[in-house]
């Protein structure tokens, strides 16, 4: 049996670096990235603090807001 690599990261904290890498790159405030995502600007900000979680129906509106796949939220 093949063991499996445990990240030392945890989904929440990705997704959580990731959405913060990704809007900083376009030069988004969390204002306008909450904007295009259809979310509240202190939803982004608990979002990327990681202290809250998101739904798959959320991961995706943020894909689609950065124009990226889903998957790159969730690269480590």
């Amino acid at each position: 049996m093949k063991e499996r690599k445990i990240p030392h990261e945890n989904a929440r904290q990705r997704i959580a670096s990731n959405l913060k890498r990704l809007r900083k790159e376009r030069g988004w405030s969390q204002e306008y990235m909450a904007e295009r995502a259809e979310f509240h600007r202190t939803y982004v900000s608990q979002l990327e603090r990681c202290v809250t979680n998101i739904s798959i129906d959320g991961l995706e509106k943020l894909a689609i807001a950065l124009g990226v796949d889903i998957l790159e939220l969730l690269h480590n």
